[in-house]
């Protein structure tokens, strides 16, 4: 590993960056010390804020860049020329299109920092971001490990460089068990949490299990937002269904199951309907009502939850919207600054990061045996903490574009990631009478291909003898794990010039997915 050429250091925001000292292998200003082992990177200090590690290195010409996101991505995931001020979570990599080399540089996952990286003509900078919510926070002379850097080279393409550079930030994980595939119905695209019940619910398990038709691995039929009292993402407590709609959560899933479909449940962990104690006093659009993780009180109501839905007989459970919860804001707000000023968690010894790993692993234990699908969180924090990751934002059953914008950007993009952190989930195929068939026929044909986790909202209006011949194909093949269950990899060929790529390829077949509409695709379209 090359150590940094310079090292910087914040200790409050009212400071700005001092550049530190150098004796061996360790790095003083600001009353902080910095110290390098082997790519590992140890931050001792009374209070601190950020950390900058600098490497000078001369950027080939007309390179292209790729980075990653804080939390999902929202289509915007691309190579791009140089852009000195561009922030990459995590890590990035450079392709120089004279000699096709790629390399790059990343952090392994679970760090104690929110990473990001900045590449410019003259070398890179890692940012290490050691705050407690919009302030620094109080070490008291801690020797925090803040992350451990990783430096890749040439894996022959970029796309084997960006495997390879996955493989190697995920190799302090345990290994993954055997991951069953991840196939089921989620009602969200067609319901969006308003005016569906138990009966609902029953039809969409039925469903599922019908065009499962007969498979082996169980599908799932989860229930997303809008089975508790007070609304579409209204907040806890999570201790009971709408009354007169969802009375007996246990018996929902007992007979969800009696259906020959597998359980699921949506929550949002960090929000409560009412005011109280153990809030967060950082941004949020509803004040008083955000949970603080960094409270043992708010992890013990989380635990309580997760126990609460294994007993009702739930075998898989999706937590949405903590990142926004912590911070106020979802990624592409968050940028470098990740949230307002001025606010700061209450165990102040402790960084954002590792406040927010915390409540991960606590969510995990809890779950025991239950599938954990993060959405909304941090992914290389969540990395080995959840099963399923929501990797991009919402696709939609009401305007294509932004299943074409998201679900693809994110399935091109992160597909790597993939049983190495996690199970990648580029959101729910819909099929719903406002979208064209034809083209969610061609996202359902992909996700099903790629072997990661396919979820369906299926419109019973939407049905017909064509779509149901498309799901039971596209359901069985990613039932069967898809086409790596074949040893046979699918990835974008025209990933470096197209965020929504057209060309693939699965072992020798070559494969071309049109997602326009005959207009092209639609600025106006959200």
């Amino acid at each position: 590993m090359r150590e940094p050429s310079a090292v910087f250091v914040q200790s409050d925001l009212s400071d700005g960056l001092t550049t530190a000292v150098r004796s061996g292998s360790t790095w003083s200003a600001a009353g902080a010390e910095v110290s390098w082992n082997d790519g590992t990177v140890d931050v001792t200090a009374t209070t601190i804020s950020r950390v900058a590690l600098r490497w000078s290195e001369r950027l080939p010409a007309d390179a292209l860049i790729l980075g990653d996101a804080w939390e999902r991505s929202y289509g915007d995931l691309q190579w791009r020329h140089v852009r000195p001020e561009r922030l990459l979570p995590w890590y990035f990599l450079v392709h120089d299109p004279q000699t096709g080399s790629t390399t790059g540089a990343g952090v392994d996952v679970q760090p104690s920092a929110f990473c990001a990286w900045t590449v410019d003509d003259d070398g890179f900078t890692l940012w290490l971001d050691l705050r407690n919510g919009g302030g620094p926070t109080h070490l008291r002379g801690r020797t925090l490990t803040a992350a451990t850097v990783r430096l890749f080279n040439d894996g022959g393409t970029p796309w084997q460089t960006l495997n390879a550079a996955v493989a190697t930030m995920s190799t302090r994980l345990p290994a993954r068990p055997e991951p069953a595939p991840v196939v089921g119905a989620n009602n969200w695209y067609y319901a969006y949490g308003e005016n569906f019940d138990e009966k609902a619910v029953l039809q969409d398990a039925t469903t599922i299990v019908e065009l499962a038709d007969g498979h082996p691995v169980k599908p799932f039929s989860v229930v997303d937002d809008g089975w508790y009292p007070g609304g579409v993402c209204s907040g806890g407590p999570w201790d009971r269904g709408t009354p007169g709609v969802f009375d007996d959560m246990a018996g929902t899933a007992a007979a969800i199951k009696a259906i020959g479909a597998r359980p699921g449940l949506w929550f949002r962990p960090l929000l409560v309907r009412e005011p109280g104690r153990w809030a967060s006093t950082g941004p949020h659009d509803k004040p008083g009502r955000a949970l603080d993780p960094s409270y043992p009180e708010v992890l013990d109501g989380v635990r309580a939850d997760l126990q609460r839905f294994r007993s009702w007989g739930f075998e898989l459970v999706k937590h949405d919207f903590s990142t926004y919860d912590v911070f106020g804001a979802f990624g592409p707000a968050m940028g470098s600054r990740l949230t307002r000023g001025g606010w700061q968690l209450h165990d102040t010894s402790r960084t954002t990061a590792e406040i927010i790993l915390a409540f991960y692993r606590e969510i995990r234990s809890a779950a025991e045996d239950v599938v954990v699908i993060g959405c909304n969180t941090v992914g290389h924090l969540a990395a080995g903490l959840v099963d399923v990751q929501r990797t991009g934002d919402d696709t939609s059953g009401r305007d294509w574009e932004r299943t074409r914008k998201m679900g693809v950007n994110t399935l091109a993009f992160r597909l790597p990631q993939h049983n190495r952190f996690f199970a990648v989930d580029a959101d729910c195929v819909p099929c719903t009478p406002q979208t064209p068939w034809e083209l969610n026929e061609r996202f359902l044909d992909l996700v099903a291909r790629s072997g990661t986790a396919l979820f369906l909202s299926i419109d019973p209006a939407a049905r017909t003898e064509r779509s149901d011949r498309a799901l039971r194909n596209g359901i069985h093949l990613a039932l069967s794990g898809g086409a790596a269950a074949e040893n046979t990899a699918i990835e974008p060929t025209d990933w470096l010039v197209n965020t929504t790529p057209n060309a693939w390829r699965a072992g020798d077949e070559i494969l071309h997915y049109d997602w326009s509409r005959p207009w092209g695709a639609d600025p106006t379209a959200n």
